[in-house]
């Protein structure tokens, strides 16, 4: 229980840092963590953090997994983020985040794995996420996302589930769509 430690942000060898599932983390993620440059892997998830997700994450370059899901995350989602090319899963869920979805994500073309769901995102899917060609799941589900689904989301043919449901889209269902053929889950 307790806070995070600003200084395990001078642990400059650290590649891996799990402070997940079971424990009572309260207080806001220490910015000096964007310090930790070798880290592969972030596990912060499953605990009760609150604030925002500092920007300084967007240094972590080598980070391959980033999980902070199922906090109390507010704020929005830094487009920091975007520089971390190297991630295959980004997990964000489960949190109170808000603001709009940035479109710097859609740099993050190794990603298999984005989740998003079940915060308070609004404003419209960011057509770049079309880019994210090796991505397997894609969960934006119970958010306050608006507007029409991005026909660029058919470029997604890796796809094995696309989870759109409980928010507020919009228009048609883009023919596009049907060139995900890998899909086995559709909502």
């Amino acid at each position: 229980s307790g806070s995070i430690p600003p200084e395990l942000g001078s642990l400059t060898n650290l590649w891996w840092l799990d402070l997940s599932s079971g424990n009572q983390l309260s207080g806001s993620i220490p910015p000096e963590l964007g310090n930790l440059t070798q880290l592969q892997d972030l596990y912060l998830n499953s605990n009760q953090l609150s604030g925002s997700i500092p920007p300084e994450l967007g240094s972590l370059t080598n980070l391959r997994l980033l999980y902070l899901f199922n906090n109390q995350l507010s704020g929005s989602i830094p487009p920091e983020l975007g520089s971390l090319t190297n991630l295959t899963y980004l997990g964000l869920s489960g949190n109170q985040l808000s603001g709009s979805i940035p479109p710097e994500l859609g740099s993050l073309t190794n990603l298999i794995v984005l989740y998003l769901d079940s915060n308070q995102l609004s404003g419209s899917i960011p057509p770049e996420l079309g880019s994210l060609t090796n991505l397997g799941g894609l969960s934006l589900y119970n958010n306050q996302l608006s507007g029409s689904i991005p026909p660029e989301l058919g470029s997604l043919t890796n796809l094995t589930r696309l989870d759109l449901n409980y928010n507020h889209l919009s228009g048609s269902i883009p023919p596009e769509l049907g060139s995900l053929t890998c899909l086995e889950d559709l909502w």
